[in-house]
């Protein structure tokens, strides 16, 4: 199933690019979680993340995004971390997935980009993944793409 029209939006987000085997994805959304709470920064919600590369290459490239408790950002340089004060994506695809991640997150994946293709659409965003707990703690993750 596809939700049009759905919302990404935050307040007071950090964000940094990875590069990375598809495998690998836990070492950087550890490292990414760890720098920002090393430096005294107090998530306020999930690590989410938006799919830059090609989802066939052999490195990933994807950025990371964390909202934080704090309005005030300072980092060293090095470390490239950003920092908006506000963070929104709308006209967004959305779809689900519940079960068997790295299996039917490729399936719904090209469902996404199918269903843009069937319904004439333009693609404005790459794909967005958040994974969400519903209230009986269950994880499931939202892939959603930004259309025109």
């Amino acid at each position: 199933m596809i939700v049009e029209n759905h919302q990404i939006a935050y307040r007071n987000v950090a964000s940094k690019l990875y590069n990375f085997l598809p495998e690998e994805i836990d070492i950087a959304l550890n490292d990414f979680d760890e720098i920002l709470t090393g430096y005294g920064y107090h998530p306020t919600g999930a690590i989410f993340f938006s799919i830059i590369s090609d989802p066939t290459a052999q490195v990933m490239t994807a950025q990371l995004f964390l909202p934080i408790a704090e309005s005030h950002f300072t980092f060293p340089k090095e470390e490239e971390i950003n920092f908006s004060s506000y963070f929104i994506v709308d006209n967004l695809l959305m779809t689900r997935v519940t079960e068997n991640y790295e299996v039917q997150s490729q399936v719904k994946y090209w469902e996404l980009f199918a269903y843009l293709k069937e319904h004439n659409m333009t693609q404005k965003t790459p794909v967005f993944v958040q994974f969400k707990k519903t209230r009986s703690n269950r994880t499931y993750a939202e892939m959603s793409l930004g259309v025109l």
